[in-house]
C-alpha cells in the first residue's frame, strides 16, 4: 500500500460520506464508509511531518486551505447537515494535530540539548527522571491542543487531534497502535451510543471509523505517484458542487 493509495482511498470514501448526507440524509450506507476517510487523513499528516522538505510551508499550506476551505464547509454543513453553528473544517483539525506533533518534539528534542549539555554531571536517575518530566510535559501540551480544537469546533474536534498525534508517536508500533486507535474509536462513540439507549448504530460507526487501519497497517513507507495538491484542491471544491444540489 502506498501512500498515493491511502490518498485516494481518503478521497474517495470522504466523497461517499458527502455523497451520501445530500441525497440518503444520516446515517446511511454513505455514511459509513466515509468513516474510513479521516484517520487515514490523520495518518498522513503525521508521515507528511516526518516526509516533508519545508515543515513551515507544510503548515502554511494547511492553514491557506483551512480558510480557502471555510465558506464551501459552512454552506455545505448549513444545507446538507442542517448545522447552524459554526464548525471549523478539517483542515483546522489536521493544522492542529501537526501542531500538536511538532510541540511535543520540540519539547522532547529541548531535553536532549540539555543531555548532552549536563551528561558527565547528571546521574541515570535524574537523566529518566527528565526525560519521563518531558513526556508529560509534551502530552500535557497536545492535551491542550486539542482541548483548543474542541473550544474552536473544529471537525473531529479534540479527538481528531489526539488520533494524528497518536498515529505519529505509535507509527513504529504497530501492535499498540492499532489497540490505541480501537480504544479511540470506541472512546469517540461510547457516549452517543449509551445516550440513544444503546442504539447499535454507533458501534457500527466506530467499528467503520477502525476499519482503515487495515489500510494504515499495509502502507510501506512508499510514496507512488505525487498528488501534493489533489486533497487541498478537492476539497473545497467538492463541497461547493454538492452544496449547489
Amino acid at each position: 500500500m502506498t501512500s498515493f493509495a491511502l490518498k485516494i482511498i481518503a478521497l474517495i470514501t470522504m466523497f461517499i460520506d458527502h455523497f451520501g448526507y445530500v441525497f440518503m440524509g444520516n446515517f446511511s450506507f454513505c455514511n459509513f464508509i466515509g468513516r474510513i476517510a479521516f484517520p487515514i487523513f490523520a495518518f498522513q499528516i503525521s508521515e507528511g511531518y516526518e516526509h516533508t522538505k519545508n515543515l513551515k510551508k507544510y503548515f502554511l499550506r494547511l492553514g491557506i486551505f483551512a480558510i480557502i476551505s471555510q465558506i464551501p464547509f459552512y454552506l455545505f454543513a448549513n444545507k446538507h447537515l442542517g448545522s447552524n453553528t459554526l464548525t471549523l473544517n478539517v483542515f483546522f483539525t489536521l493544522f492542529l494535530g501537526l501542531l500538536s506533533i511538532y510541540l511535543y518534539d520540540y519539547i522532547n528534542n529541548l531535553l536532549q540539548k540539555q543531555k548532552s549539555n549536563f551528561s558527565n554531571n547528571m546521574s541515570d536517575k535524574k537523566v529518566l527522571a527528565l526525560t519521563i518530566i518531558s513526556k508529560i510535559v509534551g502530552i500535557i501540551v497536545v492535551l491542550l491542543i486539542a482541548y483548543v480544537a474542541e473550544l474552536m469546533n473544529t471537525d473531529y474536534g479534540f479527538w481528531g487531534v489526539l488520533v494524528v498525534f497518536m498515529f505519529y508517536v505509535l507509527k513504529s508500533k504497530e501492535l499498540l497502535m492499532t489497540i490505541a486507535f480501537f480504544a479511540l474509536c470506541i472512546a469517540k462513540y461510547i457516549i452517543p451510543y449509551i445516550q440513544s439507549g444503546f442504539n447499535l448504530v454507533y458501534l457500527v460507526l466506530a467499528l467503520c471509523t477502525f476499519l482503515p487501519i487495515i489500510f494504515i497497517t499495509s502502507y510501506k513507507g512508499k510514496q507512488g505517484p505525487k498528488i501534493k495538491y489533489l486533497l487541498y484542491i478537492f476539497y473545497p471544491l467538492h463541497l461547493l458542487i454538492l452544496y449547489l444540489f
